[in-house]
């Protein structure tokens, strides 16, 4: 009897210590299976007495935000944004511009004119509706398929143009293959071509910003689906969520990495799915609602102002080729491709949503579009006519102060071409 005793009283200390525990603690716990709340430094979760692995069938997809159908009817008034009449036209006549800039530039590269182009065909809506919603002094860092976001900014298609041609009125001088647009009086980080080196660069310039007293900027840095598999972007996901920077990390998921479908690129539920797992906040857009990707950089910015940084996922399409350099029918059919230009055309989208609001109509879309095409001709025409950079502008800007090596080698270059001139087109080149 004294021994069933004393087991009682065991018993009853053990209940009234468990007792104590949870009126002590700062908050409720969740007994599951008998367990407490694991306080580990690593991890505050429940204690469970049984094995589940988690796959990404454990959870429900992610939704995709969307404010216009494919008619450009607004599906609920309450999420239309109140965007005034200078604003939506000059969105939609970016996004006009953007396609003949395209459609002559890249006949430009097929005829011999240029070495290399990529098209925008199917993501004008992400680059008009991020750029609209966006401050001028917000930084951006692009990847090589924003060019409606350089637009939009106010780089004019003759700095555009004149960049692809490497002419000697090329604000990169000719160093950069065409495409790699920049301009730091429009707070746009020259495009660089590896992929993802500008995630943690534009963490990295975040969090510079957050440092600064009275910040009212922050950092959007575009990047693909297939960039998304680098190493840098976990990086700079990871450093963005544990530093806290002012920063949207803007991924353009438009089914194709080159050649490689997404269903190769990844498992689980896209891009997006990876920003809570890192401590991200993350959204789901429809890439090709422009309105859709107003709001939701819009509400990003004002996330990312009080340093809780966001991930965006906006889910498009990629029509054209990846670049000139590819033949997208030899991996995706025709009819895949023709299905997204008619069904989710951004651009048919937003004209759609003007004609209904009364902004425009078959004549104002053929008066434009006639004027965008005439000044990517025109100005193609007479950037191929300008001189090339002086040669010696490649050894100069790198260093503050031109070191002895680099001296050297223009000064042999200077005897060569002294010796050898006649070898040498040199009548092409700007004359110091």
């Amino acid at each position: 009897m004294a021994l069933k005793s004393g087991v009682g009283f065991l018993r009853l200390s053990r209940i009234n210590q468990v007792v104590r525990l949870l009126s002590t603690h700062s908050r409720p716990e969740t007994i599951q299976n008998g367990g407490l709340n694991a306080e580990f430094p690593g991890a505050k979760a429940p204690y469970v007495t049984e094995i589940k692995f988690l796959d990404e069938n454990s959870y429900d997809p992610i939704p995709i935000y969307r404010v216009l159908d494919n008619n450009g009817r607004v599906i609920d008034s309450r999420e239309e944004p109140n965007l005034d009449r200078e604003t939506l036209l000059n969105m939609y006549k970016t996004m006009i511009q953007l396609n003949q800039m395209d459609k002559i530039l890249y006949e430009s590269q097929r005829q011999g004119r240029i070495s290399f182009y990529m098209t925008n065909y199917g993501e004008e809506g992400i680059h008009v509706g991020s750029a609209a919603a966006l401050s001028p002094k917000d930084l951006v860092f692009g990847q090589y398929r924003e060019a409606g976001v350089f637009l939009y900014r106010g780089v004019t298609v003759t700095e555009m143009v004149n960049q692809c041609y490497g002419n000697h009125e090329d604000p990169g001088k000719g160093r950069h293959m065409p495409i790699h647009y920049g301009s730091k009086q429009r707070n746009l980080v020259t495009i660089s071509s590896p992929l993802a080196t500008q995630m943690p660069q534009a963490v990295g310039a975040a969090y510079a910003f957050k440092r600064m007293p009275n910040n009212d900027r922050c950092v959007i840095c575009y990047f693909g689906e297939g960039a998304a598999s680098e190493g840098d972007a976990f990086a700079a996901f990871n450093f963005a969520a544990t530093l806290e920077c002012p920063v949207i990390l803007f991924c353009r998921n438009n089914g194709y990495a080159i050649s490689t479908p997404t269903r190769e690129q990844y498992r689980g539920d896209g891009v997006a799915a990876r920003g809570p797992a890192l401590g991200l906040r993350a959204l789901r857009v429809d890439g090709t609602d422009a309105l859709a990707v107003y709001n939701a950089v819009l509400r990003a910015r004002e996330l990312a102002l009080n340093n809780k940084p966001v991930l965006i996922e906006a889910m498009s399409y990629r029509v054209g080729h990846h670049s000139t350099s590819d033949d997208s029918t030899a991996y995706r059919p025709l009819e895949e491709i023709q299905k997204w230009m008619q069904d989710e055309n951004p651009t048919r989208k937003l004209r759609l949503y003007l004609e209904s609001k009364g902004l425009w109509d078959a004549e104002a879309e053929k008066t434009y579009s006639k004027e965008a095409r005439d000044l990517v001709v025109r100005t193609m025409q007479e950037a191929e006519k300008k001189k090339k950079p002086n040669w010696k502008e490649m050894f100069e800007d790198v260093y503050y102060d031109m070191p002895p090596h680099i001296q050297k080698q223009m000064q042999h270059m200077e005897k060569h071409l002294e010796k050898y001139q006649e070898h040498y087109p040199m009548d092409q080149f700007q004359k110091e």
